[in-house]
């Protein structure tokens, strides 16, 4: 696999959440725009696939998917 550019790696750097318990955290949001996906449709199908993935290799996808809803500062 290969290594993050610099810019890319900031880039998920800047939107990332810490638990105090260190654990990382990424709003689906937030990351499809710096994943480069201009439609929320069409990155919602990746979040469901990811899933799907999850499910399928036996972990608990409550555990590691959080439905929430954020409320947006329009500003």
């Amino acid at each position: 696999m290969s290594e993050l550019k610099a810019n890319e790696y900031q880039s998920f750097e800047q939107i990332k959440y810490v638990e105090e318990s260190g654990d990382e955290y990424w709003y689906a949001r937030e990351l499809a725009p710096v994943l480069e996906y201009k439609e929320w449709r069409n990155f919602s199908k990746v979040i469901e696939r990811a899933m799907l993935a999850c499910k399928n290799s036996g972990f608990n996808v409550e555990d590691q998917f959080v439905d929430l809803n954020k409320l947006i500062n329009k500003t």
